[in-house]
C-alpha cells in the first residue's frame, strides 16, 4: 500500500478550532462570513454553498465546495444543498477543464476525524484536478509538492470561466 503524506497541512489544521473550543470559530464559516472573497480565495458564492480554493492544495486548482450551514455530515444536508453541491461540482469541473486543462479529477469528502477530515465539524467536498503524469519525484525525494500556479492566478481564471 502506498501512503500519501501531507505534513504541510499541519499548520492549516492547527489554525482553526479544536472540537468544543467556542473562542476559535470554524475556518470555513469565517471565510464566507468575512466578505473578503479575494483574501479568502472564494471562487464563487451560490445560494446555499460556496466554492473556495484550498490553501494547502494537492495540485493547482484544488478547491472545496462548502455549504453555508455548519454541518458535520452529508446526511445532514437538505435537498437544496445537495443539489447545489452537485451543480457547483459540475460547473467547477467545466471551469478547471477550460482554464487549467485538467485531464481528470479526484472528488471526495472525509467525514469525521477518524476518516482523515482536518475540518471535521463542517462538511466540505474536495475537487482536485489531475493531469496525466502530474506526479513526479519531488514528493518522494524532497518531501515537497510542487504546485505550479499561483493561487491568485487560478482564482482569476476560475472566476472568468464561471
Amino acid at each position: 500500500m502506498e501512503r500519501l503524506f501531507s505534513p504541510w497541512r499541519s499548520q492549516y489544521i492547527q489554525s482553526f478550532s479544536k472540537p468544543g473550543k467556542a473562542d476559535n470559530p470554524c475556518v470555513l464559516c469565517s471565510a464566507y462570513q468575512e466578505k473578503k472573497d479575494d483574501e479568502n480565495l472564494i471562487v464563487r458564492r451560490a445560494t446555499h454553498c460556496y466554492v473556495i480554493l484550498n490553501r494547502y492544495p494537492y495540485n493547482s486548482g484544488h478547491l472545496m465546495i462548502v455549504p453555508y450551514r455548519h454541518l458535520a455530515s452529508p446526511v445532514d444536508l437538505n435537498a437544496l444543498e445537495s443539489g447545489e453541491i452537485m451543480g457547483l461540482l459540475q460547473q467547477m469541473i467545466n471551469a478547471l477543464q477550460s482554464q487549467l486543462h485538467a485531464d481528470g479529477f479526484n472528488i471526495g469528502a472525509n467525514v469525521g476525524r477518524s476518516a482523515g477530515a482536518g475540518i471535521d465539524q463542517h462538511i466540505h467536498f474536495h475537487l482536485v484536478p489531475r493531469w496525466n503524469g502530474d506526479t513526479n519525484f519531488m514528493p518522494t525525494l524532497a518531501d515537497t509538492k510542487v504546485v505550479s500556479e499561483d493561487m491568485r492566478e487560478t482564482l482569476k481564471k476560475l472566476r472568468a470561466a464561471i
